[in-house]
């Protein structure tokens, strides 16, 4: 079965370019607010959009995107909420594939059945779960697979040639690689050593290689996807969200336009990169 992911990835290597990959938490800094912004993405330039699960102990998650989730909670964003914002967002773009990052703990509490059903009917595509290894496929990876969502793993600078098989046996719509060791957000990645471990990837799996951690501008981001079939951006557009709030942490006008702007930016960097290669 082929997904929105798998079509994504293919169209745009026909194209000859990396995707954009966008990370935002769903109800940051409220639902109305983190609705409007999926929905600005796509013509912003994000290809697949990633929307963060709200959890109280998010552990690979640096400050930026830890504090996102304690406003959507604290916002009241749930389970239900985040599923809901899929609904209206597919309500008017059914093309723009969508996964649900986050951790394993929202979704056992929500019931593993009724999550995947629940996520498949509002329009959900694949499942990033941080926190669940490849020993554990049983849980959720593998029931996600039969239900027709794409499960995606993480390879990181310390998965080695002996642990990657393990890492991508049952992975599909891409890999995302983690370009550096430590939480998102913080350091820069080294283009040269992405590129070496996009390569040495590659050599294991077909899957289209996505790099995130780190990307934080349009330069970043088309130097990463000179050597990648995608780019990820998420703390650095958090961030964007976090500046343009009030006093209060609420959302102001500038909000939406403060993180779809940092989009179109970077995703002309990515543009700008398979076109350079090819010429």
């Amino acid at each position: 079965m082929t997904t929105r992911i798998d079509k994504r990835f293919a169209d745009l290597k026909k194209e000859g370019r990396a995707a954009l990959v966008t990370f935002t938490m769903a109800g940051d800094p409220d639902y109305a607010t983190a609705l409007a912004i999926a929905k600005a993405l796509p013509k912003a330039g994000a290809d697949v959009i990633e929307l963060g699960m709200p959890f109280t102990d998010p552990m690979a998650d640096g400050p930026a995107i830890q504090v996102a989730g304690q406003r959507a909670l604290k916002g009241g964003q749930d389970m239900k909420k985040t599923l809901q914002t899929v609904r209206e967002f597919r309500a008017a773009d059914a093309d723009t594939p969508i996964v649900l990052m986050g951790y394993y703990n929202p979704i056992y509490i929500y019931g593993v059945d009724k999550f995947l059903a629940d996520a498949k009917a509002a329009g959900v595509d694949g499942l990033i779960i941080v926190d669940l290894p490849p020993e554990e496929d049983d849980e959720l990876c593998l029931p996600a697979l039969k239900a027709g969502l794409n499960f995606i793993r993480l390879a990181t600078p310390t998965t080695d040639d002996k642990r990657l098989p393990a890492v991508l046996q049952n992975t599909s719509g891409f890999v995302y690689y983690v370009s550096i060791t430590g939480i998102t957000g913080a350091a820069t990645p080294n283009a040269g050593n992405v590129s070496a471990a996009v390569g040495r990837i590659k050599r294991h799996t077909k899957l289209p290689i996505a790099v995130g951690f780190g990307v934080r501008n349009a330069e970043t981001a088309k130097a990463i996807a000179e050597g990648a079939d995608g780019v990820v951006v998420g703390s650095a557009l958090v961030d964007a969200l976090k500046t343009s709030l009030d006093k209060d942490g609420k959302a102001t006008g500038k909000t939406v336009k403060a993180v779809s702007d940092l989009v179109s930016a970077i995703a002309q960097g990515v543009r700008a990169a398979r076109k350079q290669a090819a010429e």
